[in-house]
Order: C-alpha cells, then sequence, then structure tokens
C-alpha cells in the first residue's frame, strides 16, 4: 500500500475553518490558494477532512478516473432527490442510467424546446416594468421553472399549477438542508426534515398522476416532453424505468437545471449593466441575427460567476495517486471550479470579465468547468445553454438594459447556488421596434 501524502492546509480548528467557508466561500478558497498552492487540505462544512485542487493536469485525472478508483460522495444530493437519481447512483448502475437519460437532451432535439423557452420568456418579460429598477432573477426562476415543468414533466393544467407552488418550497429546504447538517429528529414535525418529507410526499402524488395519465396517453410516441421519452425508454435488456426512478430522476433534472440556470441569467444581467460596450454589440448583434458574441457572453458569465463553485469525487480504492498526491479510501476531492476559472494562466487577466475571450474558441473541458467534468458532467448542460441563449436573446431583442456605474453586486451562498446578493438588479425599457429572426437563423443558433 502506498504511503498517503496530503497536500498541506490551515493548522486551525475544524470548527473556525468551517466557519470561514460559511463566512465567505470564495474568499476562503483564494486566501488557501495563495498560501498553500494549487490544492490543500481542509475542513470542510458537511464533508469534513476535504482535499481541495484546481491544477489543470490533477483535475483531468480525477475527472477521467475509473468509478472504481473514484465516485461520487456517499452522501449527496441524492439524499433529497431519491435513490433513483442520478446523483445516487455510482458505478454500473450510474453509466446505465445515464446512458437511458442522454438522448432526451441531445443537441438536435433541442430546436423542438427553443418555441417553448421563447414563449415562457416574453410571458414572463410582459410583467416587467419600464422604467423602473427591480430584481431579475425570481422573474429568471419563473421562466426556467415553466419551461422545465413544461418540456422536462409534460405538465400542464392542475399539475402545473400545484408543482409550480411546490417545487419552489422543496427546492428551498433541501437546499438549507445541503448546506447546513441537521438532525432528521430536529425539532420532529416542526423540524426542516418533517417539512421536506412532506413536500416529497405531496411531489410524489402530483408526478405519480402525471405518469399514470402519460402512460395511458394513445399519442405518447408522439409527445416531446422528456417524462414521454423516459416511459418508452428502455435499457439494454429491454426492462423499462420504473415510476419511482421517473420521479426521481424528474426531480433531479429540476433540481440541476432551474435555479442554476436562473441564476446564470441574473448574472448575466449584473455583468451587462456593468459593461456597456458589450451590452451595445450584443444589441447589434442580435438586431443582425447573429448569436457568436451572445454565446461568448454566457461562457464567460458562467466562468467569472459560477453558480455552483465545487465538484466533487471520493476515493474508493485503496489509494489513488492524483499528480502529486496519494490519497487514501473514503478521502473526499473537491475541484474547486472558482479556482481553476481564476488562473492566469488559463485565463489570462482572469478577474476581468471580457467575453472576447471566448469568440470563436470553445472552452477547454477540463479547465471551463462550470457543468463539472468527467461521467457526472451536468446532463442537462446543452439544454440549460440553450435555453440561457434563447432569453437572452428576446431580452435584448424585446427591451432596452440600462446601464449602471453602481458597484458589483456581492455573492451570496444559497445552500447550493452562489447567487447575486442583489438578485441581478436591473433598469429596462421596452424597445419600440425590434427586428425579425427568421425561424431558420435560431435553428442555426441552436444547433450550432
Amino acid at each position: 500500500m502506498s504511503t498517503v501524502q496530503l497536500p498541506e492546509g490551515p493548522s486551525t480548528p475544524p470548527f473556525v475553518q468551517n466557519v470561514a467557508i460559511l463566512a465567505g466561500r470564495t474568499r476562503a478558497w483564494r486566501y488557501w490558494h495563495r498560501k498553500y498552492g494549487a490544492a490543500f487540505t481542509v475542513h470542510a462544512p458537511r464533508f469534513g477532512r476535504t482535499v481541495v485542487i484546481s491544477d489543470p493536469a490533477e483535475v483531468k485525472a480525477l475527472f477521467t478516473a475509473s468509478s472504481d478508483i473514484a465516485d461520487n460522495f456517499e452522501v449527496n444530493l441524492g439524499q433529497f432527490l431519491g435513490p433513483g437519481s442520478l446523483f445516487a447512483l455510482s458505478g454500473a448502475e450510474h453509466r446505465k442510467q445515464r446512458k437511458l437519460l442522454t438522448p432526451p437532451f441531445h443537441g438536435r432535439r433541442l430546436a423542438v424546446y427553443e418555441t417553448l423557452v421563447e414563449e415562457e420568456t416574453e410571458r414572463e418579460l410582459a410583467t416587467w416594468p419600464s422604467g423602473v429598477e427591480f430584481a431579475t432573477m425570481d422573474s429568471m426562476m419563473r421562466i426556467t421553472l415553466n419551461v422545465i415543468l413544461r418540456a422536462v414533466f409534460g405538465a400542464e393544467g392542475r399539475e402545473f399549477e400545484e408543482l409550480r407552488a411546490l417545487l419552489p418550497r422543496l427546492v428551498l429546504v433541501a437546499s438549507a438542508l445541503a448546506a447546513v447538517p441537521v438532525p432528521r429528529g430536529f425539532l420532529g414535525r416542526y423540524g426542516p426534515w418533517s417539512r421536506f418529507t412532506a413536500y416529497r410526499e405531496n411531489y410524489d402524488e402530483i408526478v405519480g398522476r402525471l405518469i399514470a395519465r402519460a402512460a395511458a396517453d394513445p399519442d405518447l410516441a408522439d409527445r416531446d416532453d422528456v417524462l414521454s421519452m423516459m416511459l418508452q425508454a428502455r435499457y439494454d435488456d429491454g426492462s423499462a424505468m420504473t415510476h419511482s426512478e421517473i420521479a426521481d430522476e424528474l426531480l433531479t433534472l429540476l433540481t440541476a437545471g432551474h435555479e442554476t440556470t436562473a441564476t446564470t441569467l441574473a448574472w448575466t444581467v449584473e455583468r451587462l449593466r456593468r459593461h456597456p460596450e458589450v451590452l451595445r454589440r450584443l444589441v447589434a448583434e442580435v438586431d443582425a441575427g447573429g448569436s457568436e458574441l451572445r454565446e461568448a457572453t454566457l461562457l464567460e458569465v458562467q466562468r467569472v460567476r459560477p453558480v455552483v463553485d465545487a465538484t466533487g469525487r471520493q476515493v474508493r480504492a485503496e489509494t489513488m495517486s492524483l499528480g502529486r498526491w496519494t490519497l487514501p479510501k473514503g478521502q473526499r476531492v473537491l475541484v474547486s471550479i472558482r479556482l481553476m476559472h481564476d488562473n492566469e494562466e488559463l485565463f489570462p487577466r482572469a478577474r476581468t470579465f471580457d467575453p472576447d475571450r471566448f469568440v470563436g474558441v470553445r472552452p477547454g473541458t477540463f479547465t471551463w468547468i462550470p457543468f463539472g467534468g468527467g461521467s457526472r458532467r451536468c446532463i442537462g448542460a446543452a439544454f440549460a445553454t440553450m435555453e440561457m441563449n434563447v432569453v437572452l436573446r428576446t431580452l435584448l431583442r424585446d427591451f432596452t438594459l440600462e446601464t449602471t456605474d453602481a458597484p458589483d453586486e456581492r455573492t451570496h451562498f444559497r445552500g447550493v447556488a452562489l447567487v447575486p446578493a442583489k438578485k441581478g438588479r436591473a433598469v429596462v425599457r421596452r424597445r419600440t421596434s425590434r427586428p425579425a429572426v427568421s425561424a431558420d437563423a435560431r435553428a442555426a443558433e441552436v444547433t450550432a
């Protein structure tokens, strides 16, 4: 057995390190990075002793390691999303489930959902006040929730309204429990776990109705929602997904793609208001029917303001060699997305918001990592990218976004996501005329 060798790290008591991370995650990561380098060992909330890495070669080695060597944390979001969730599965079971869920999010299918995203965006933006400052994040949350309910859940009518009311509460409680470990029996039937259980039971009942109705639909094969595709999908042995697996995966897709996408859009508004030249060029581009700068801008927003700042693995082998280090079985490893995106060698002038760095340039698979990497990269990444593109295009086409010289909005940690502290405040005015973008041009943007 190889001798364990971990990176250096702070010697302060674990409680003090926990408080430092909870009080200012980005500030803490950057301080320890300056002091110890691209890898360090800390005591992190929920995870205990954790190795944090940001060296590109070590990150690539972790992401490409076999699941027998390193896989998802043993304690993860699966405790909220259910045993059928991709988060809860590992090894062969994870690969089998992921293979089944990939086709609905294939690039060629995304054009089917573009019109739906534009409809929901136009409906929500119609409620925006003119000339009055307001927070955009709540609007973005409504857009992304409605899109997922329609495109993924296939919900409408009663179930649509019930889930639209329930899911934000369920996700909020789960996010809080994920961030701060609370014993399951805490405060009994008045505690957060009791509230989460009640919400989850309500969710299962509503989704059970959706599944039963879809399964009985004689036109199931003609439907475009992801739920209908799950019902028709078959594993290699010919078996179908169980209804409980479908319910767990639907909640997984919502959790992974609702708040994160909406928050990135709120950060986009926050960044563009403070970069008038980029905003001017984006408006000119949308008027001309282009998309290259807009796509680059969304890449850059996710680089400088990653909504999730870390992703991780847990060592499953007796030991794991990771670059300079030898990690013992059970060791948790966090990849710091924040520190990776700060890397001046990868991204010159890394603290500067500069979408031009991505114009005509594809980001590196193991260096630009807001969706994670390897076999556990977010399965809905292409869907989220399409959705953000359509929302931003619609906003720029229909509204003038006023710029500001106000200070940057601070980052607020909300359980799982890093959100703008003032929720991406904006002042807009509806444009009196807007360019017509052909359906062919829109389809080209999505499939590019």
